[in-house]
């Protein structure tokens, strides 16, 4: 079973790289590409970083960051709503018992 895959050309801070992608995920990829330039250029134009190397480092520092802190939310979101459900199961099967009498 072979993947068929494509080479895409994406710019990140006016320099090109070419990737090879899954057919059907290159809009994917170039998103992610645009998103990682705009992050890299927010921390090139504050200032504070001074490097390609360390640009990149901080960048995707920043990105795993956000990635995590929502993965979290979501867990946390998915952890209240099991929650709920249980909770709302109990007061149903109590209105049962307290019908039945």
């Amino acid at each position: 079973m072979s993947t068929e895959t494509s080479t895409l050309e994406v710019f990140i801070l006016e320099k090109s790289y070419r990737i090879n992608c899954p057919e059907g995920e290159q809009e994917s990829l170039r998103n992610s590409a645009q998103y990682l330039d705009r992050k890299m250029r927010e921390i090139r134009g504050s200032g504070k970083v001074i490097g390609l190397e360390r640009i990149a480092v901080i960048a995707a520092l920043n990105i795993t960051h956000e990635l995590l802190t929502a993965s979290r939310r979501m867990d946390a979101e998915s952890d209240s709503k099991a929650e709920l459900t249980r909770l709302i199961s109990k007061i149903e099967k109590t209105l049962d018992s307290y019908q039945a009498l």
